[in-house]
């Protein structure tokens, strides 16, 4: 017998059997296995389908199923009972409705707009006097008192176009106008609703004006319009027939049989040149709200918002500040104030002196020259 052996006869020999421990070591080794059916019965089960329920009977349903084809179902007794527009789990072999389960995505748009309800105030907007008394009557009034547009037998504008130099606040403003009505802000961008399959750009402006409805009042809030709504022309491309086809649903939309009601469109863009005329034609976005690159007294109201809480040397100059800073728009005003205090904390300083604000200046200047307008981007 080799030296090994004796040595595992000598362990088996002195080793002592507690049947507490044998129990135990039996109950871990049966959870072990009866976890590792459950995952194997998991990995080969057959994966579910997920349906829409498009008709309901007694004890049948009309299912869609996700490449659009409809078939007529059995409904379990077991289930609960269905509704239409329910989501329900079917077998793939035999389309029979396994389960109903919580769909909480009615709309597939949902994954490219944001819903909020903004906080921004009219306070935090400076230098537009004018724009925001527009939009306060184009927007705001209508949705706050619908009975004075009655009264006068008059129906307001269906919504408006921001247009401007990049910076000076035009998604500012529509955050305010969604504040002041407590309305739902539904803001994406044109080039969001071009789409690679046909079709599929019309949808999602069809399930955006719906969304819209069902959460009113509420305010769509396009950026870029010009990526869907620019003129068109005889281009053989594909690409080009799609877009074109996404712009008429829009134009639909806003001419459709439906009315909006509370729906109010904002439409925003850099580039009013290239807009189709029918997208700016009496009845559609018909009152355009030009934004500009604010005056004297303008930046003074930005400076003063953007410094509200700032410690600035008493001795600042600003009449020079501002005059430096001719040509400014809202968001390179805010790039100067946060430069700024980016030069104070380097020196390690809580306070703002006037040199600091001639430096950011300067280098927003520069920045601008060198990465053009998208270095704003981080400050808007």
């Amino acid at each position: 017998m080799s030296i090994r052996d004796k040595k595992i006869k000598e362990i088996v020999y002195n080793y002592t059997y507690d049947p507490d421990d044998i129990e135990e070591e039996n109950r871990v080794l049966k959870e072990t296995v009866s976890k590792l059916k459950d995952a194997l019965e998991r990995m080969t089960r057959p994966p579910l389908m997920v349906c829409d329920v498009a008709e309901v009977y007694e004890d049948k349903a009309v299912i869609k199923v996700p490449n659009g084809n409809m078939f007529y179902v059995e409904i379990s007794p077991e289930l609960e009972k269905l509704s239409v527009g329910d989501a329900v789990l079917c077998d793939q072999k035999n389309l029979n409705i396994v389960r109903v389960i919580n769909n909480t995505k009615k709309y597939n748009v949902e994954k490219f707009v944001i819903l909020e309800n903004p906080k921004t105030k009219w306070s935090q907007i400076g230098g537009l006097k004018k724009q925001t008394e527009e939009i306060k009557e184009v927007i705001e009034l209508p949705l706050k008192k619908p009975e004075l547009f009655k009264r006068i037998g008059i129906t307001p504008p269906k919504g408006i176009l921001l247009h401007g130099p990049p910076g000076t606040g035009k998604t500012l403003l529509a955050k305010a106008v969604a504040s002041s009505t407590k309305s739902t802000f539904i803001e994406l961008v044109g080039s969001e609703l071009v789409q690679k399959f046909i079709g599929e750009g019309a949808k999602l402006v069809k399930e955006v004006f719906e969304l819209a409805r069902e959460k009113a009042p509420s305010i769509v809030f396009i950026d870029e319009l010009d990526a869907i709504a620019a003129t068109r022309i005889e281009i053989g491309t594909s690409g080009e027939r799609e877009v074109q086809r996404t712009f008429m649903q829009f134009l639909a939309e806003l001419d459709g049989f439906e009315p909006l009601d509370n729906v109010k469109v904002i439409g925003c863009t850099n580039r009013k040149d290239i807009l189709d005329p029918a997208i700016i034609r009496p009845g559609r976005l018909d009152r355009l709200i030009y934004v500009p690159v604010p005056d004297f007294d303008g930046r003074k109201e930005i400076f003063n918002i953007h410094t509200k809480y700032m410690t600035l040397d008493s001795k600042i100059n600003t009449k020079k500040i501002l005059e430096q800073m001719d040509g400014f728009s809202g968001a390179e005003i805010k790039a100067v104030c946060t430069e700024a205090g980016y030069f104070a904390i380097r020196a390690n300083r809580t306070k703002i002196f006037e040199k600091d604000l001639l430096k950011s200046i300067d280098k927003v200047k520069e920045e601008e020259r060198l990465e053009g307008k998208d270095y704003l981007g981080m400050f808007g």
